[in-house]
C-alpha cells in the first residue's frame, strides 16, 4: 500500500508537473498545444481550449494537494489565457480552439467545452479565492442552460453564434450523435464541482436531473452498461460498450452523490455505479489492464492512456465502498503496475504514451495534443494521494 501511494506521488511531483511546466508559453500565454511522438514541440500549433481548461484544473488541484506556490503561478498562467483568449467576448462561451498566439481558430461552441471550463474555474476559485473565476464559471453555466438545452437534456454542438451544427467533434465509430453519454458525464462532473463550491440550489437540481437521465436513459439495465451515442430523445444509435467511460462514470457519479448528499439519489444511483464497476472488472480487465471498448461484440484491445488512469480510481473507489472487496484494491494496484511498466514513456522529456498495443508495445500517437493533457493521469495521482492518505 505504501509503495503504491509513494510511487504515484513521485509520478505526480517528479514527472507530470515538471513535464507540463516546461510547456508554458511565456511569449503568447497558455501552454504549447502539440508534442509529437518524436518529442518535438510544435510551438505554432493551435491551442485547444479544452486542453487549456484541463491544464488549469490540473495546476489548481496540484496546488491544493501539494501547497507549492509555483503551482499557483502555473494555474494563474493558465487562467489568464483562458480568460483573455479562450472566452468569446462577443457571443459568449468558450471557443473550441485558438491559434498559437491566441486568436480564434475553431469557433465551434460545444457544451463539452463549456463544461470543462466550469470544472477548471470552480477548482481555481477554491485554490485561489479568485471571485472573478467563479463569476465566469457561473456565466458559462448560464450559457449551457440558456443556449444548449432542450426538453430532453443537453444539446451539444453549435457554431459561434450558438446556432446548432453537426456534432462531429464528440461523435465517433462512423455515426453522428445529437447527444452523447460523454458530454452528459462531463457536464455532471463540472456541475458537481460548481455545486461543491457554491451549494447553489439550481445546480443541485440539475445534478438530480442528470442523475435521472443517467439511471433512466443512459444506463442499460439489461446489459449492465452505459449506452454511448444517442439521438435527440435518448434512443441509442450503436452497440458500443465504452469500458473507459464506464469505469470513469462509476466514480464520478459517486463523487456527485457525495457532494449532493441527497439520500433519495444515493439510494437510486449507488447500486448502478457499483454494478458498472463490477461489470468492468469481470468483462474488460484483462492482463492487469483495461481494454478500450467493444463495438458490436468486438473488443478494441488497445490500452489507452486515459482509460488506464481512470481504471485505477474506479477500482479504488469500488474497494472503498466495501473494503472487504480486496480484489478491487488489488486491481487498482495491478493497473498501476501495468501503467508504470508499459504506459510511462521512459524517454527523457516525455510523459505517457497515447496507447499501448495488445503486445505491450507503444503506439506512435502524440504525447501532447488537444485531447491529451494532465487531466486524467494527474487526477489519478491526486485521487490516490487524497483517498489513501485519508485512509491511513
Amino acid at each position: 500500500m505504501g509503495t503504491f501511494v509513494k510511487e504515484i506521488e513521485e509520478e505526480l511531483t517528479q514527472k507530470l508537473i515538471p513535464f507540463w511546466e516546461k510547456l508554458r508559453d511565456e511569449e503568447y500565454g497558455g501552454f504549447y498545444g502539440y508534442m509529437g511522438y518524436n518529442l518535438k514541440v510544435q510551438k505554432d500549433y493551435e491551442k485547444g481550449c479544452i486542453l487549456n481548461s484541463r491544464i488549469l484544473w490540473f495546476f489548481a488541484n496540484a496546488y491544493m494537494t501539494l501547497g507549492e506556490e509555483k503551482l499557483k503561478e502555473d494555474a494563474d498562467h493558465a487562467y489568464a489565457f483562458l480568460k483573455e483568449k479562450c472566452l468569446d467576448k462577443e457571443y459568449g462561451g468558450m471557443f473550441w480552439s485558438v491559434t498559437y498566439d491566441g486568436k480564434p481558430s475553431d469557433t465551434t461552441k460545444h457544451t463539452y467545452n463549456q463544461a470543462f471550463a466550469i470544472y477548471a474555474l470552480s477548482s481555481y476559485y477554491v485554490a485561489t479565492g479568485n471571485k472573478e473565476a467563479l463569476e465566469i464559471a457561473r456565466g458559462l453555466q448560464k450559457v449551457i442552460e440558456d443556449r444548449c438545452t432542450d426538453e430532453y437534456g443537453y444539446l451539444e454542438a453549435f457554431n459561434r453564434k450558438f446556432e446548432p451544427e453537426e456534432n462531429d467533434k464528440l461523435s465517433e465509430n462512423g455515426i453522428i450523435a445529437e447527444k452523447t453519454m460523454n458530454t452528459l458525464l462531463h457536464v455532471f462532473e463540472a456541475y458537481t464541482e460548481l455545486y461543491r463550491v457554491t451549494k447553489d440550489p439550481f445546480t443541485g437540481d440539475r445534478l438530480r436531473f442528470m442523475m435521472d437521465l443517467f439511471a433512466d436513459k443512459i444506463y442499460n439495465k439489461e446489459l449492465g452498461r452505459q449506452e454511448v451515442f444517442f439521438d435527440r430523445t435518448w434512443n441509442s444509435l450503436i452497440d458500443l460498450y465504452s469500458y473507459g467511460h464506464d469505469i470513469e462514470t462509476s466514480w464520478l457519479m459517486d463523487r456527485g452523490l457525495e457532494v449532493l448528499d441527497d439520500e433519495k439519489y444515493t439510494g437510486k444511483i449507488t447500486p448502478i455505479t457499483t454494478e458498472i464497476a463490477e461489470n468492468i472488472y469481470h468483462r474488460a480487465f484483462v492482463d492487469h489492464s483495461l481494454m478500450n471498448e467493444c463495438e458490436n461484440g468486438v473488443n478494441d484491445t488497445r490500452r489507452i492512456w486515459w482509460v488506464q488512469a481512470e481504471t485505477v480510481i474506479g477500482f479504488l473507489n469500488r474497494y472503498q465502498k466495501d473494503p472487504e472487496k480486496k480484489e478491487y484494491l488489488q486491481a487498482a494496484e495491478d493497473e498501476w503496475n501495468y501503467i508504470k511498466t508499459y504506459m510511462l514513456d521512459p524517454r527523457d522529456g516525455s510523459e505517457w504514451f497515447w496507447y499501448v498495443k495488445e503486445d505491450n508495445t507503444p503506439g506512435d500517437g502524440p504525447i501532447v495534443e488537444p485531447w491529451k493533457c494532465p487531466y486524467h493521469n494527474g487526477r489519478m495521482c491526486m485521487e490516490v494521494i487524497r483517498r489513501m492518505k485519508n485512509a491511513e
